[in-house]
């Protein structure tokens, strides 16, 4: 089956009216996903973080990137874009995932009805057709989800940099133009203290109840905080949850 089928099935074992409100909300952001790359020339990639499927939209950019050999736009079962994040030297990707975590954080925390007027921009290096770097503005955007207070789809944009500035990612009002700089020297902020404290004994390989008895809390409240911990950093399980907190110095 194909990707487009697989997220049709899943969304469709909901609710019928959650089911077609869900589709409808997709074809929305597809059609602005694939108008960037159509008005910017950007590589477009619009992610739905509940299916973990990814839709690719290459603007004319992309043949600086050397991925004209690439479809105009395609579809991945992952929310990771390896032929994409591939081109980022790892000192830029680290901080790049440091920035959407931290606003990841900034957005939750945030009125669901003013979430989506924020939007996260940045500089990156990324390998183009000739094996130079270039420099890169990426922007990410999130999407709500319509049914609960949890973030749906991340529409991420490479384009070209127009303008140069010091560094660092900035959260950009798009209401009111005003910046606020991310500050990625607190990457403890990501994570409480206790969910630190709850993350490190995980990685040790303490179960629930273990963990538990040694912070003197309830098996109910690890859980919540395991739940928190999969939540700020995307990721899927426990294993995952160790690796990226190890991969950006949080472990």
């Amino acid at each position: 089956m194909d990707i487009v089928g697989k997220l049709n099935n899943l969304f469709l074992k909901q609710d019928s009216v959650k089911g077609r409100r869900y589709l409808d909300e997709l074809e929305r952001y597809k059609v602005v996903a694939r108008s960037y790359s159509l008005m910017e020339g950007a590589v477009s990639v619009l992610s739905d973080m509940h299916s973990n499927v990814s839709h690719i939209y290459y603007g004319e950019f992309s043949k600086m990137l050397n991925l004209k050999q690439c479809a105009t736009e395609e579809s991945i079962a992952s929310i990771w874009e390896e032929s994409i994040l591939g081109l980022i030297p790892r000192e830029d990707l680290y901080d790049k995932y440091l920035q959407e975590l931290r606003f990841f954080s900034f957005v939750k925390r945030l009125p669901k009805d003013r979430r989506m007027h924020y939007y996260l921009v940045s500089k990156l290096r990324m390998r183009s057709f000739s094996g130079d770097y270039l420099w890169v503005c990426h922007r990410m955007f999130y999407v709500p989800d319509p049914f609960n207070n949890s973030l749906w789809l991340a529409l991420c944009l490479y384009s070209p940099l127009l303008f140069d500035w010091p560094g660092g990612g900035y959260v950009v009002n798009s209401v009111t133009g005003t910046m606020e700089k991310l500050d990625l020297h607190s990457k403890s902020k990501i994570l409480s203290d206790r969910e630190l404290q709850v993350l490190r004994l995980i990685d040790k390989g303490l179960i629930s109840k273990r963990i538990a008895d040694t912070l003197s809390i309830s098996i109910h409240t690890v859980s919540r905080h395991r739940q928190e911990i999969l939540s700020k950093l995307q990721v899927r399980n426990s294993i995952e949850a160790c690796r990226v907190a190890k991969d950006l110095g949080l472990l």
